[in-house]
């Protein structure tokens, strides 16, 4: 458990911690592997959502996936990428959370293996991304405050 002011701290920066979901490459589960393996390799992300036909994550997709279908014994080929589709190769079991109803903690402990946690609604929207690199410029910004700010706190 955080101490109280630490988690002050920390919530002055929360808001910050999602990337909204209009900024984030994403593909859709019955998209092509080719056009999925275009995206990749132009966002340059090491692995994106799958969303369904409703904007829920239902996966994870990462370069590594579809390079993975396109070797063969002899050579790589990118003929595989023409039959199959995203929903045939992404992740599927992966961690995601409800922003609102995930402690900070949670969010913490589930960012150690994870570089970023898909972020969804009430409803299993996706809203964005929670990442392991917001979280951290979070925790830089409360280790430089927070003799500051206890300061600040001891003198009222």
């Amino acid at each position: 458990m955080f101490s109280p002011s630490i988690k002050h701290l920390i919530q002055e920066k929360s808001g910050s911690f999602l990337i909204l979901a209009s900024r984030i490459a994403f593909v859709e589960e019955d998209n092509p592997l080719y056009h999925a393996f275009l995206i990749l390799t132009k966002v340059k992300y090491s692995k994106i959502p799958v969303l369904d036909k409703d904007r829920k994550v239902v996966g994870l997709l990462s370069l590594a996936m579809i390079t993975d279908k396109m070797l063969t014994n002899e050579s790589i080929t990118t003929e595989p990428l023409d039959n199959l589709k995203v929903k045939d190769v992404m992740q599927t079991k992966f961690d995601k959370i409800n922003f609102v109803q995930t402690t900070l903690e949670t969010q913490l402990h589930l960012l150690i293996n994870n570089a970023f946690l898909p972020v969804i609604d009430d409803r299993g929207v996706f809203q964005g991304l929670l990442t392991r690199r917001e979280w951290i410029k979070a925790f830089n910004y409360v280790v430089h405050t927070y003799d500051k700010h206890y300061k600040a706190q001891r003198i009222k």
